[in-house]
């Protein structure tokens, strides 16, 4: 029971005695004034909710702010953006004659505040995205470091990813360094093992793949984009800080991590790469609900059928 349950329960036991034996021998026994048994036996009508505590907040309030302060505090803090207050108050008392404290200023600016209905943020509307239409039109390239859990000796490796946006076909290899060299590299390897032409490759603006956000050598091409050139595949890069433009490649990352990473242990690099030869083999054979529930390999047969 608790304290306000239990000061009812007394206040009642004390009304009850003062109904029988009066409101002077109830101030005596209770130890409380005349005034206070008068005042509970006036408010009691048979229920324990009677005798609780009522507000004790003023009817009236002869200082409170005004009208016309609140619209001026109002106008002075909607200018100064509802952030600097002390600033606010000083014009409050140099332009528009205010005569009440920094304290009671403070008071009613947050009560204000609090008053004011939460900004609307405006939705986003996202660019309609043109989709690949066909195997290869799109690749998305990244890179994913392996995680650190899963290798033995200590070393750095990486997992270089190619995705293919229209049929969702996996590529991927593993290397201990994270270059250009390697990203050629990989790209050579992509476009001997993928079952379709490549037309056009995305990346991010990472430094293994183009040095667009290099200070010195901007206009430089990379090794990788000079071999995006010599295999005539168009080069897209994403915007600076969206990642959510490469998703599908982000999601196979994630994919990997589940499926492959969390279960497997590696002590070389040469046995990740085994290990990542095996995972990669039967991957494209895993159905997609992206795909209808099919699998990335049952949709470049279904377009190759066509072309």
């Amino acid at each position: 029971m608790d304290i306000i349950t239990q000061t009812k329960y007394w206040r009642q036991r004390m009304v009850k005695y003062a109904l029988k034996h009066g409101a002077t021998a109830t101030s005596i026994r209770y130890k409380v004034s005349r005034k206070t048994v008068h005042k509970w036996l006036k408010r009691y009508d048979g229920t324990l909710d009677s005798l609780a505590d009522q507000s004790h907040r003023p009817k009236v309030s002869p200082r409170a702010h005004t009208e016309e302060e609140l619209r001026k505090i109002r106008k002075r803090l909607k200018r100064h953006k509802w952030r600097d207050l002390i600033l606010a108050y000083q014009e409050l008392i140099e332009k528009d004659g205010y005569t009440r404290s920094y304290g009671g200023f403070k008071r009613i600016a947050e009560k204000l505040l609090s008053e004011k209905p939460p900004k609307k943020k405006k939705k986003r509307k996202p660019k309609p995205y043109q989709r690949a239409a066909y195997p290869g039109q799109k690749v998305q390239i990244d890179v994913k470091y392996v995680p650190s859990y899963c290798v033995t000796n200590g070393e750095k490796y990486y997992q270089y990813t190619a995705v293919d946006e229209c049929s969702r076909w996996t590529y991927r290899e593993m290397y201990d360094e994270h270059s250009t060299y390697s990203s050629k590299d990989f790209l050579e390897k992509l476009i001997r093992k993928a079952p379709f032409p490549i037309r056009e490759v995305q990346t991010d603006n990472g430094s293994e793949f183009t040095n667009r956000l290099q200070v010195t050598k901007s206009k430089h091409l990379t090794m990788f984009e000079k071999a995006l050139n010599d295999y005539g595949i168009l080069y897209h890069r994403i915007q600076i800080a969206t990642p959510r433009h490469n998703g599908k490649v982000e999601r196979q990352h994630r994919i990997d991590e589940e499926r492959f990473y969390q279960s497997m242990r590696m002590y070389s690099l040469e046995d990740g790469r085994k290990q990542l030869a095996v995972y990669q083999k039967k991957s494209n054979n895993y159905i997609k609900q992206c795909l209808g529930m099919k699998t990335p390999n049952q949709i470049v047969e279904m377009y190759q059928a066509v072309m």
